[in-house]
This record gives C-alpha cells, sequence and structure tokens, in this order.
C-alpha cells in the first residue's frame, strides 16, 4: 500500500514531520491562490529560514470550534464522521502530507471544517468557496486516494455551507450541498506536479520563488533581514526593475493626488454632515477623538525619572529609492 499514516507524540514532533513535505493547506499559497499566504512564504517556513506559523486568535476559534463543525456536517448529512489525527503521506506523492479534520465513516470521503467571520458571507454565494480551500481539498483527495471531500464552512452567526469535490464523474449531488466539483485526475496529477516542482526546484535547492507584492511575502522579507550592514551591492541586474518602481511611484502620486481631489469635492460639498449616500455608494466623515501620550513632555516633566525600561526597540529597515 503507498499510503501510509505517521503518529507524533507532540506538537513539536508534528510540527517536524510537517516540514518534510508540503501540506494542502500550502497548495494554496504555491499557487497564488491563499490571499494570507504566499509561495515565498512557505519556501522560508519549510527552509527554516521563518517560524512554522503557530495560528492567531481566529485560527484558535477554528481549531476550538472543529469539533462542532463537524457535528454540524453530521446534523446536515446523516453521515457520521471519526476524527483521525495523524499524517498522511502517499508514497506516489513525496512532496506532499495531509492533516484531515474528519474521516467520513463507511465511505472514501473525508471533511475538511472550516469556520470564518460573516463578513466573509459574500464569497459563499451562489455556489461558490476561496479557490484556497478548493487546493486543499483536492490535495487530500490526491494523497488519500478518497473519492470525495466535504468542505464544511460554518459563516458565524449565518449558519453553515457545505461544498462536494468528487473524483466520481456525475456524481450525485446532495440536497444538503450548496454544490459539487468535478476533479478529474489530470488535474490532480497537475497539482502534484506543482507540489514536486516547488519543492525540487525551491526548497531543496534553497532558491527562492520570485517575491511576488504580497502583504505575506513583505513581512517575510522583513523577518528574515530584519536589519541591515554597511555592505554595498550591485544592483545594475534590477536596472530596469528600478526604473519601472520610480516610474509607478510617480503614478501611483498622480493617482492619490486625483483621488484627493475628488475626495475633497465630496467633503467639501458634505460639509459638517457625518454621512452620505448615492444609488451605488455610502459615504461616512464622522468625528472621533484620540488621545495619545506625550512622552517628550513627560520625559521632561520628570528629569529625574529613567524611562529607558519603558521604551520598546524595534528594527525596523527603510525602502527608499533615489535617482543618483
Amino acid at each position: 500500500m503507498p499510503i501510509t499514516k505517521v503518529k507524533t507524540n507532540s506538537h513539536e514532533e508534528w510540527l517536524e514531520e510537517r516540514k518534510k513535505s508540503l501540506g494542502g493547506s500550502d497548495m494554496g499559497a504555491i499557487l497564488g491562490m491563499n490571499p494570507y499566504s504566499s509561495a515565498y512564504t512557505v519556501w522560508a517556513e519549510k527552509t527554516g529560514k521563518l517560524p512554522p506559523f503557530e495560528g492567531n486568535e481566529w485560527t484558535k476559534l477554528g481549531n476550538d470550534l472543529e469539533g462542532y463543525v463537524a457535528q454540524r456536517f453530521t446534523e446536515a448529512s446523516g453521515l457520521k464522521v471519526s476524527v483521525d489525527k495523524a499524517t498522511w503521506r502517499n508514497s506516489k506523492y513525496p512532496h506532499l502530507h495531509a492533516n484531515i479534520d474528519r474521516k467520513v465513516v463507511g465511505q472514501k470521503a473525508g471533511v475538511e471544517c472550516k469556520l470564518t467571520s460573516e463578513l466573509n458571507a459574500k464569497k459563499y454565494k451562489d455556489g461558490e468557496f476561496p479557490d484556497r480551500f478548493y487546493a486543499q481539498c483536492c490535495a487530500y483527495l490526491l494523497i488519500t486516494e478518497y473519492d470525495r471531500w466535504y468542505l464544511t464552512v460554518l459563516i458565524y452567526g449565518k449558519g453553515v455551507k457545505i461544498y462536494q469535490m468528487t473524483r466520481i464523474p456525475n456524481d450525485n449531488v446532495p440536497e444538503w450541498c450548496e454544490a459539487s466539483v468535478y476533479v478529474d485526475d489530470a488535474e490532480l496529477e497537475s497539482l502534484a506536479r506543482a507540489s514536486a516542482d516547488f519543492w525540487n526546484n525551491h526548497v531543496l535547492t534553497n532558491i527562492p520563488p520570485i517575491a511576488d507584492g504580497t502583504d505575506s511575502t513583505s513581512k517575510t522579507i522583513s523577518t528574515i533581514y530584519p536589519e541591515s550592514n554597511g555592505d554595498t551591492v550591485s544592483l545594475m541586474a534590477y536596472e530596469n526593475d528600478l526604473n519601472q518602481y520610480m516610474s509607478l511611484a510617480e503614478h501611483i502620486k498622480s493617482l492619490k493626488e486625483s483621488q484627493d481631489e475628488i475626495g475633497n469635492r465630496i467633503k467639501a460639498y458634505m460639509g459638517e454632515s457625518g454621512r452620505g449616500e448615492s444609488n451605488r455608494f455610502k459615504v461616512t466623515w464622522t468625528s472621533s477623538t484620540r488621545s495619545t501620550f506625550d512622552h517628550k513632555r513627560f520625559a521632561a516633566d520628570h528629569p529625574q525619572m529613567d524611562l529607558t525600561s519603558y521604551y520598546k526597540s524595534t528594527p525596523t529597515r527603510t525602502f527608499k529609492v533615489n535617482e543618483r
């Protein structure tokens, strides 16, 4: 059997196991489908340049409510599920692994449980759902060799939506599913090639993918290179990039001035009104008061106090491009 399950005894062991290959959640990032992570960030994590993502308050809430989301799946579908905490591997696809949320009892099917804010409800209209979840479920179909995967999303305060991904042509679409997507073998093999290419060409060689303009990549680069030294490097190979950078900077400045001009016309018309409406838009221009602590004045008024321990130093780097 090409499929094996690796059990770990601690969170640390699990993190180490994840470093050995790409997980389902990584696939959306390397394919450019994840607005919260990028291929560059995944490369940095897998090569040890960046600590693995430990989650945030929202992902912690999602983990805490995973069992509840699975329960809602069972209530809607009538299908029983079971927990599987092992890391799944398939010798056919050594560059991938799967940590699945639930297995469907008695079927070759799995369940991915998600939690999202009601602010994201529009992303789940008319049978649609985020591409990164599609990539994740497809990776699990590939690794486990299952027939179906169900994406179950609890939209906080709005209810549950379930989507079916199936490898069965002309598969039945359950009435409790928002939509069913057929995934053929060619698409799964394409995903397998993408994972192998990324692992072999970037992770094993330690050569990063091209840096994109996402916030994830920006934060990753700043984390990897937090401080500068006194060296000067040649940027002759980037002359065209620098020309384009400066051209875009001028264009952005011009666009910002145009945007501000329009905004000022609207604000001048609104006057003291805090809100305005048109057929398509709602505008707010409301008053608020912000209080800030004047630390310089406080230090001047209390010269005898040593305030050094209250200052937090954080290294920052400022990127500027000027013509010579």
